[in-house]
């Protein structure tokens, strides 16, 4: 009954777009490849205010509508990081959004399935199930939320930099089913201290282990190697990555700024010296703020346009 109720009460929410931060199902109805157990979502805040959510099968959107007075029609979709074993969701997540809200940007936070073989059928696909389900939903309902259908973006940090590249080099092919035909490209991509290869040198174990398991195969690897699949119809994309990065070497974002160049893609990146792995917004060792460079691409861009 308590979910049943819970479930009425975001759904009358997405209807009247109503709540400040509307938290809405992925999926109204089934979940793809799901299997049927019990949901041990779990989620913990530690001594530096980090939220981390734990073990996720049942995935949402968090709506931050942008101000009527800076509304221009733009979206983007937050996905955070965490290795695919976690979701760091204040830091990558909710703090990311409000910080578009006062760029006039209607912001998504995606918190995504995270791969397991006991809550899915097939746990390599899961994350970019989601993802380009939050890409279809965010389009087919731009209306009610006031924004552009041809402006929507996506922003991963991480892994969940590795789930936006998936989702804008994967696109041709549907992962989910779009009755609609509901374009699932990406207007535009911001990695940051993105993972994107899963080459044996460079790739974060982790997060290509939780994805694939501890023994891949080589077609799987270079599948999931994002680098590769870039063409010339890879979304324009903003990188930002630090040298110092031992988490997730920067040869990963290089690689891939590299291909955006060879299949002549626009793109733009900031690398700061230092400031190492999982700063967020805020990099402490830089006076640099790498969201006003965003925001500066993003005008430039034209995505930031009033309607």
């Amino acid at each position: 009954m308590k979910e049943l109720l819970t479930l009425l009460i975001n759904l009358t929410c997405f209807a009247l777009i109503s709540c400040a931060q509307n938290v809405i199902p992925l999926y109204p109805d089934s979940i793809p490849n799901a299997r049927q157990v019990p949901d041990e979502e779990n989620s913990q805040t530690d001594e530096k205010g980090i939220l981390r959510i734990y073990k996720v099968s049942r995935p949402t959107l968090t709506v931050y509508q942008a101000p009527k007075e800076k509304a221009n029609g733009a979206a983007v979709i937050v996905i955070p990081g965490g290795g695919y074993r976690l979701l760091a969701a204040g830091h990558e997540g909710h703090d990311v959004a409000k910080r578009f809200n006062e760029m006039g940007v209607t912001a998504f936070v995606l918190k995504y399935r995270l791969p397991s073989d006991l809550t899915m059928v097939n746990k390599e696909i899961g994350p970019v199930q989601d993802a380009q389900r939050a890409i279809q939903l965010v389009r087919e309902h731009a209306k009610d939320w006031g924004i552009d259908k041809d402006r929507v973006g996506i922003i991963g940090f991480s892994a969940g930099g590795h789930l936006a590249s998936t989702a804008g080099t994967h696109f041709n092919h549907a992962y989910i089913k779009v009755g609609k035909k509901t374009n699932l490209r990406p207007d535009f991509m911001i990695l940051i201290y993105p993972v994107i290869s899963f080459a044996d040198s460079i790739t974060h174990m982790g997060s290509r282990e939780h994805l694939l398991g501890n023994e891949p195969s080589a077609e799987k690897k270079q599948e999931y190697s994002n680098e590769l699949q870039v063409t010339k119809k890879t979304p324009p994309t903003y990188l930002v990555h630090a040298e110092d990065d031992q988490t997730v070497k920067v040869q990963n974002m290089l690689l891939f700024a590299t291909a955006l160049q060879k299949n002549k893609v626009p793109f733009d990146f900031y690398l700061y010296e230092k400031g190492g792995h999982g700063f967020g917004m805020n990099n402490p060792t830089s006076d640099v703020k790498w969201m006003d460079l965003v925001q500066e691409w993003m005008d430039k861009s034209g995505w930031l346009k009033r309607q």
